[in-house]
């Protein structure tokens, strides 16, 4: 889990939404118990416990910054990965 935790603390730092690769922002998604489901490009995530809906498309290799913000703003409101990293 050290790259999630890497990962995990770059988008929670909220420093470099735009770089932010998109199948490393995936593999964070599912390391925090996410199902995903894939309709075209559109890779959907949903999670018992979790009311929202996670929706994310690539732009080339990269994450939208629209989507990190939203992943970031979901785990600090669901307070998710807690037993991965303590600063959350």
């Amino acid at each position: 889990m050290g790259r999630t935790n890497k990962i995990l603390n770059v988008i929670l730092s909220g420093r470099s939404d735009k770089g932010i690769n998109f199948n490393d922002l995936i593999t964070l998604v599912i390391d925090l118990g996410f199902t995903m489901r894939i309709k075209g490009d559109h890779h959907i995530f949903t999670k018992s416990g979790v009311d929202e809906i996670i929706n994310l498309q690539p732009v080339g290799a990269k994450a939208k910054p629209y989507q990190v913000k939203q992943v970031r703003d979901l785990i600090l409101k669901y307070r998710l990965g807690a037993d991965q990293n303590d600063q959350i």
